[in-house]
């Protein structure tokens, strides 16, 4: 085996249908939690509320919204000094996660997640804020949440349209770390689990979409995908979805729904080991039709064209990306590789394997 370095994040994880009700109070008094500021929005808010009314939490931030604006994340700062927070409770998708994050990355307070999607960013030391049409992301120890709660009780209500889009956008955070710049034997083994039990809760989800054990599995295929991103770190595919999003505000978990089979087409011809990974965990011979076809099923746009995205507005996106690509990426990427890339997923062409 070839060298490689692990670096083992810390981090408590709670699983387990109902756990929402039960173990908040003990996860924020090891924590030493006495003014907890609820960070939620959206359909998260009510159930929120529900299951804090009787923890010691002083006061709410509910203005959250995509790839955090720095306007947003300065409010949500505030909102902890006014109130004296000791600790933040993060309820609801990657958002409302990624809001506590920067609060905690200028605060040091301490994070106790309690994911409702499957964003998988409750698991990993990435914080990402948005201004001036310009995504910007960095790693820091401080924005990792303490502990996560995963109830799977809170999955089962959710449309199965955005369950998709959440699922393939972890897929894709599982997908990246097969060749991501800190790709090693654990991250590379906990991805691959994470793509298996994604597909498989995925696939049964629309047949049956008010069955509760997908949900399950995609909160676990959600872990693995964050714990797999966290150690391996992120490539091409997040460059490019973090630049569309910043630039344009595209949906954040529909875009990288969108461009991942075309990532993954563009790559794997170049990297043996991951295709050989992806077979075995879709169980085909062919994974970028697969995830074409999954993503098909579940009703992902084919195209960026489909999300409101202009065919002029893929030059400035190439311009932006040139030159500061994520390092080791298996395949090389110059300009005129990456327009071809990315006017494929604009265009929803068929995505193939091509050398």
């Amino acid at each position: 085996m070839d060298r490689f370095t692990y670096d083992a994040l810390p981090g408590r994880v709670v699983f387990g249908a109902g756990t929402s009700r039960t173990e908040l109070a003990p996860e924020l008094a090891r924590l030493g939690a006495h003014r907890v500021l609820l960070v939620a929005s959206g359909s998260a808010v009510s159930p929120a509320r529900e299951r804090t009314k009787d923890l010691p939490v002083v006061g709410e931030f509910t203005e959250v919204r995509e790839h955090v604006p720095v306007a947003v994340a300065e409010r949500a700062r505030a909102r902890a000094a006014e109130v004296r927070a000791d600790a933040l409770l993060a309820f609801g998708g990657g958002s409302s996660v990624g809001t506590a994050k920067a609060v905690a990355l200028t605060t040091g307070l301490p994070i106790l997640c309690v994911p409702t999607t499957y964003a998988g960013s409750e698991a990993t030391p990435v914080w990402g804020m948005t201004e001036g049409g310009r995504k910007t992301t960095g790693r820091d120890e401080r924005v990792l949440p303490r502990a996560i709660v995963y109830d799977p009780e809170l999955t089962y209500g959710l449309p199965v349209r955005i369950a998709s889009a959440s699922g393939l956008n972890a897929m894709a955070h599982c997908v990246e770390a097969f060749w991501a710049p800190r790709a090693n034997p654990v991250s590379t083994v906990l991805a691959e689990d994470g793509v298996r039990a994604l597909a498989e809760g995925l696939s049964l989800i629309v047949d049956e979409p008010s069955a509760e054990a997908p949900r399950a599995d995609l909160l676990y295929g959600a872990y693995l995908a964050g714990a797999s991103l966290a150690g391996a770190g992120s490539g091409l595919h997040h460059a490019i979805c973090h630049a569309l999003g910043g630039a344009y505000d595209l949906p954040h978990a529909l875009t990288h729904a969108t461009v991942l089979p075309h990532v993954v087409a563009y790559t794997l011809p170049y990297a043996a080991e991951a295709s050989r990974r992806m077979r075995r965990a879709l169980d085909t011979d062919d994974p970028v039709g697969a995830l074409r076809a999954l993503a098909t099923r579940l009703g992902i746009p084919a195209g960026l064209r489909e999300l409101g995205l202009a065919e002029d507005q893929l030059d400035p996106i190439v311009e932006r990306l040139a030159g500061h690509l994520p390092p080791g990426h298996p395949r090389p990427t110059d300009r005129d590789a990456l327009r071809a890339l990315l006017h494929d997923a604009w265009a929803g062409t068929t995505p193939k394997e091509t050398v």
